[in-house]
């Protein structure tokens, strides 16, 4: 969430920044309006309170005195009534304040490129050589549906479309990759942490997944709970509300878990494959840091996640997110686009961002330093996407026979 003292000071600037990340001016206006009106009715609140204390104060006196207390007190009740009234106003506009602050997305760092779309998205590093065939490569799909694998029709038959059922050395392998990236990510210094695949209202606020996303969320009925869309929400709302010694700090966590996504707005894209599934398996860094470490901390999380990809000996770049790409939490974001043969393209695989203090002052996650509280920082990455690993494994390993050669990192696993 921004901050609506900043946007209260300093509106012309943060409506610049938030421009580039598409915020409409009629919403810029309204949220000005709004919040003017909302610091205009807490100062008269504040005025009126003064002045009821300041009379409240007199009372000593006047029975000292022995003057009459009845006008002062006439005063101080029409003070009282006139606080109340401020006051529901106040807690009304406040309301509706933070209500539509919630829709409004991170503004953007400076660093990050202006762009419409992912099309204007800055390539800052390619690593790795890809792959030479002697043969024409297949698609992952082909592969997996040769061999059986990756059974498609029985996913489509046990739940719908964008769901599949994997077998055999597909499934070990999505096994093997889950343990690998933990393990790897653990030498790296992240906490490995079990959390729940479900998440209330709250939240998934505090990430900002709500109330923006809910129609691309899976809500269990009858219950305040849907199904994570990545373990980024649970990871970062463990410290939901909380006040952190900084002594804790930076703090680093990596977890698997299954996601789930409805993919609104999706129709149409990458209808084949494992690409966009409605469920699939990711391991996410999540890290809660310093203002002062976080810079530090997204480079290292940007490291692990390229590592992780060169140690599988798959080619991939590094994409810095233009504006018009950028997600709705994050100040900026670096993505991992990995080789894919089969489809003579670099895919996503990784995204990495620092969403600055947007999250925690949803969450209210601070930490302590001296006797002031602060808001940290919460940065989060994909490390990696399961399910587009192996097909990045699948497209890069394969053999003219269609067999899938295990890269070496991987052997102890199988």
């Amino acid at each position: 969430m921004i901050d609506i003292k900043l946007l209260q000071k300093d509106f012309d600037n943060v409506a610049s920044a938030l421009k580039r990340k598409g915020v409409a001016q009629e919403i810029l206006d309204n949220l000005n309006s709004i919040s003017q009106n909302a610091k205009q009715k807490r100062q008269d609140m504040e005025n009126v309170t003064a002045e009821q204390n300041k009379l409240s104060k007199e009372f000593g006196r006047y029975k000292k005195e022995g003057l009459d207390i009845a006008p002062l007190q006439a005063n101080i009740n029409e003070l009282k009534a006139k606080k109340q009234v401020l006051e529901d106003e106040v807690r009304v506009i406040e309301e509706e304040l933070t209500s539509i602050i919630l829709g409004v997305p991170n503004m953007p760092d400076d660093c990050v490129p202006d762009g419409a779309d992912e099309n204007e998205n800055v390539v800052l590093e390619t690593i790795g050589e890809k792959p030479e065939f002697s043969f024409e490569p297949k698609e992952h799909w082909d592969l997996g549906e040769k061999d059986g694998s990756l059974d498609f029709p029985r996913g489509v038959k046990l739940a719908k479309s964008r769901f599949v059922a994997m077998r055999g050395q597909a499934a070990k392998m999505e096994r093997a990759l889950i343990n690998y990236m933990l393990d790897f990510n653990a030498k790296r210094g992240f906490e490995e942490w079990y959390v729940p695949f479900m998440a209330n209202t709250n939240t998934l606020q505090g990430t900002g997944q709500l109330p923006k996303f809910e129609d691309d969320l899976f809500k269990i009925e009858d219950e305040d709970l849907y199904l994570i869309p990545t373990a980024e929400v649970v990871l970062t709302n463990l410290y939901n509300d909380e006040i952190i010694p900084s002594e804790e700090l930076p703090m680093l966590m990596t977890s698997y878990t299954p996601c789930f996504r409805k993919e609104a707005g999706s129709a149409g894209r990458d209808t084949r494959g494992l690409i966009r599934q409605h469920q699939f398996d990711k391991v996410e860094m999540v890290a809660i840091t310093t203002p002062e470490q976080s810079e530090k901390v997204f480079e290292d999380m940007v490291s692990c996640a390229s590592d992780l990809l060169t140690s599988l000996g798959l080619s991939h770049q590094k994409v810095q997110l233009c504006t018009g790409d950028l997600g709705f939490s994050a100040a900026t974001t670096i993505d991992l686009e990995v080789w894919l043969p089969g489809q003579n393209k670099y895919r996503e695989i990784s995204s990495i961002s620092n969403t600055k203090e947007f999250q925690s002052r949803r969450a209210k996650i601070r930490y302590k330093d001296g006797k002031k509280n602060i808001l940290t920082h919460t940065l989060n990455g994909s490390s990696l996407a399961v399910g587009r690993t192996l097909v990045a494994i699948m497209e890069n390993y394969q053999n003219e026979d269609g067999s899938i050669t295990i890269p070496d990192v991987l052997k102890k696993y199988m």
